[in-house]
Formats: structure tokens, sequence, C-alpha cells
């Protein structure tokens, strides 16, 4: 291979994305756009479910019980029932997402033998449904432990002692947030499809615009051109790395305790491959369009669904779970939370590293396979 070839053909592309806004505005301007876009648009969070209170009992003990639900982040309370049609018609119109109901006999029964509190919930939405009912059976929870240790210090008894006393700790993500998640894999899902858009277009364009034929007449290599190609798409989507970390670590707030080398390297292999991948893509389509279209469905689909960036894999059916051995975004995820999150070594990701260093070897053997220099 001729180093002077490539830095040729390199210097060549190079000139082509300066003098084309749209493509440098693609490599630079849309993983910027999409990372803050998904950033701050998805969250697995759940905080002010709105509900509404139907107090029967208008007690003091039912308004501190409705003042456990105001005082919590995970509730906001936008206004009061008076029957359940009213709650009916509430939940309907989206106004809210669930309703505490208190008997009128609350009080009474509450020091006796016990009294039930209704929780209405929309089951729409599984996911915030479940998450609602397990805070509210929380907030319940601990103000029924406060109420009876308040009965027996009344009645001049010994305070309660619980049998078991669970004490959780977090690590990692300390203060349970989605985002720490999210941001992380999310750089890796956005750099997947863009680097491969980077690079579907490269070949199919000198095919449309009749410049094959030219760099076919050249001694040019097929490895060289692939090569130069390459380099000038690498060099950007090294630094859309290089600010969607930054990004993340100060827009978003996402710690960062890993090897800046680790993470370097790791990223570099991805990109290769995923930059071959275009390629090959470019190669077969020979069409700007289809190149794109095929691109974009074929990394941005994957990656989203089956990588355990959104999903975790363990609960996808069996063979679902067997095709995601195939995403490459779903080693570099993995990868990607290992480092930011935990700051693990490469002693514990050995396995990914070793499987993103394959995926780039094999794009680039197949992307110098599949360019043949001759007409076909």
């Amino acid at each position: 291979m001729s180093v002077r070839r490539i830095a040729a053909v390199a210097q060549k592309e190079f000139l082509h994305i300066v003098r084309d806004p749209r493509s440098l505005a693609m490599g630079i301007a849309m993983p910027m756009i999409l990372l803050l876009l998904f950033g701050y648009a998805l969250t697995l969070d759940v905080d002010d479910v709105p509900i509404a209170i139907w107090d029967q009992s208008r007690t003091p003990d039912s308004r501190d019980l409705i003042e456990r639900f105001h005082g919590s982040r995970y509730f906001s309370i936008v206004g009061q029932a008076a029957s359940y049609p009213e709650i009916e018609r509430a939940i309907d119109r989206r106004q809210v997402m669930a309703a505490v109901v208190i008997p009128y006999d609350f009080a009474r029964r509450i020091r006796g033998s016990g009294s039930d509190v209704q929780l209405i919930v929309d089951g729409t939405d599984a996911n915030t449904a479940s998450l609602a009912i397990g805070y509210a059976q929380g907030i319940a929870s601990s103000w029924s432990l406060d109420f009876a240790v308040q009965m027996l210090r009344r009645q001049g008894q010994p305070p309660l002692t619980m049998p078991l006393d669970l004490r959780p700790r977090v690590w990692f993500n300390e203060d349970l947030e989605s985002r720490n998640y999210i941001v992380p894999g999310l750089i890796a899902i956005v750099m997947a499809v863009i680097a491969a858009l980077l690079t579907s277009l490269t070949i199919a364009r000198e095919w449309e615009t009749g410049t094959m034929e030219q760099l076919i007449s050249t001694p040019l290599r097929g490895s060289e051109l692939i090569t130069g190609k390459i380099i000038p798409y690498f060099l950007i989507a090294a630094i859309d790395v290089a600010i969607a970390v930054v990004m993340g670590m100060l827009l978003f707030h996402v710690p960062f305790r890993g090897s800046p080398i680790l993470l370097v390297l790791t990223s570099a292999f991805f990109l290769v491959g995923m930059l071959c991948l275009g390629l090959v893509i470019s190669i077969v389509t020979k069409s700007q369009l289809l190149a794109a279209q095929i691109a974009l469905v074929g990394t941005f689909l994957p990656a989203f669904l089956l990588s355990g960036f959104m999903f975790d894999i363990s609960n996808m059916p069996r063979p679902l779970q067997l095709i995601t051995y195939i995403i490459p975004a779903r080693y570099f995820v993995s990868v990607l939370k290992a480092l930011f999150l935990k700051g693990v070594g490469l002693s514990v990701i050995a396995a990914d590293v070793g499987l993103l260093v394959a995926f780039g070897t094999i794009m680039v053997l197949v992307a110098n396979a599949k360019f043949r220099k001759k007409l076909v």
C-alpha cells in the first residue's frame, strides 16, 4: 500500500466534505442534535405522576395521609374528586393517571382492625402504572408504620421493633437516574448510525457522478481507496465521540469513571467497523439514496432495539437473544456503560472489547473483498 496514494484519496475526500456543507452538517451537527433530542426526550424516571384525591373521611388522619402524597416527588395532586364517575372522566381525559380513594370511616377503622385505601391507576401505560403502584405502596407502608408507632406511644407501650430492617445501597448510579443509564448507550446508538451513514454515500457517489471510471484507470489499489476514504470520516466520527462524551458529562451530568485510553481504543475499533459497514453498503448498492436508506434502517433499528440500550436482552424471546450476538452495538453499549458508570478495567470488559476488535477486522476484510477495481 502506498501512503502517498492513500493521502491523495483522503485529501480528495476532505475537500469534498469541506465543499459540501450538507456532509459536514451530517457529520458534526446531526450527532449533537440527536444526542440532545434523545437525551432529554428518553427517560425511564417516573416523577410527578398526576393524581386525584377523593377524601370521604375529611379527618386529620386522612389529611395527614394526603400530605404524604403531596410531599412525595413521585406524585403531583392536581385535583379533588367527589365520585367515581368524576375520577373516570379525569382518567379518560388524561388529566390524572391515578386516584386515591379514602373511605368515609377511615379514621375509625384505622384505629381498629385497619382500613383499606383504594388506588385506581390508568393501566394503559403499564410501566408507569406499575412504578406508580410501587411508589404508592411505599408511601402507604411508611405512613402506616408511623401511625402504629404513634399509637403505641400514646398507649405507653414500648416502641415497635421491626423484625427486618432492609437498608438498600445502590452502587454506580446512587440516585437511580435513568439518564445516567441512557446517555452512554445513546452515544453508541448515535455513532453507529452516523458512522454508517457517513461512508454509505462515498462509493455510490463516485458511481453516480461518473468519477469511479477515472479512479479505476489510475494505479490506485482497492485497499488504498478504501483506506483513503475511511480516514476523513474516521476523524469526523472520532470528533463526534469526543463531543458526545463531553456533552454527556457536562450537559447531562453523567459521571465518567473509566479509562480515557480504553474509551479511545474501543471507540476506534467500533467506528472502523461501522465505517466499513457503510462502505460495503455503498459498494453493493451503487446508489446514494438506496445506500442511505439501508444504512439508516440497518443500523438504527437493530442498535436501538437489540443492543440492550433500552430493553434488557435477558427479557427478550430466545430467538431474538441469539440475534443480538451479531449486533455490534450490543458490545459497544456494554463497554460504554461499564466505563461511564462502573469505571472497570480491561479485564472486566475483555470479551466485549475482543468482539469489537473482531467486528472491525471482519468489516475491513469484507470491504476490501467487496470492492473490485473493475466495472461491474
